[in-house]
């Protein structure tokens, strides 16, 4: 059972956050799922509904993996210490960390992803890469998979990311079938991803 830390903050992206989560949730024998905030309780997501974070970053739990969503809220949060500090320390413990869309700038902040390949959202992808140095940022991806870490561009690529991990941690069966139970077309070309401007390299 691996303890998947679902991480909230004010205005993140819901399908970031929730069309992972679904596809982890097809396997509750394999994966615990536990949403982490600032501090317990509801939190406001960019589409308007609340989620309800069950765990504060200060309760001392550690997690065997990191869910970090993009969304507009990442801009005032970028800079909160507090946060940036619990995900270096949970990412050196974490089995596995994954982001979708500007997540990726929340771990670049916290120093997760220095010297090592990453993607993010292509809409925001010059500003993202633009406010980080030491991070080796992957223009085409849909997503990149470097050693324990995996990031995924915008929105829906978190679930082909998300599928990508599945299969890391059950095997190729288990992902296609979590496609499948989810009525999802899977990509599975995580070099190319279609939202990409044409001109990239």
């Amino acid at each position: 059972m691996r303890k998947i830390a679902a991480v909230l903050f004010p205005d993140f992206e819901m399908l970031d956050l929730y069309g992972p989560l679904e596809m982890f949730s097809f396997f509750p024998e394999a994966f615990e799922i536990r949403t982490v905030a600032l501090a317990a309780g509801p939190v406001k997501a960019s589409g308007g509904p609340d989620t309800v974070a069950q765990d504060a970053v200060t309760d001392g739990v550690d997690y065997d993996l990191l869910l970090v969503p993009g969304g507009r809220g990442t801009r005032s949060i970028v800079d909160n210490q507090t946060l940036l500090n619990w995900l270096r320390v949970q990412a050196a413990r974490a089995e596995y960390v994954a982001s979708v869309c500007t997540g990726s700038l929340l771990l670049a902040k916290a120093g997760v992803l220095d010297g090592r390949k990453a993607t993010t959202n292509k809409l925001a992808f010059d500003k993202v890469a633009g406010q980080t140095t030491g991070v080796d940022w992957q223009r085409r991806a849909r997503w990149v998979c470097d050693g324990n870490l995996f990031t995924a561009s915008g929105v829906s690529a978190g679930m082909d990311m998300t599928l990508a991990v599945i299969e890391d941690c059950l095997g190729a069966k288990a992902a296609k079938d979590a496609a499948r139970w989810a009525e999802y077309t899977r990509n599975t070309d995580a070099n190319n991803d279609p939202f990409a401007a044409p001109e990239a390299p």
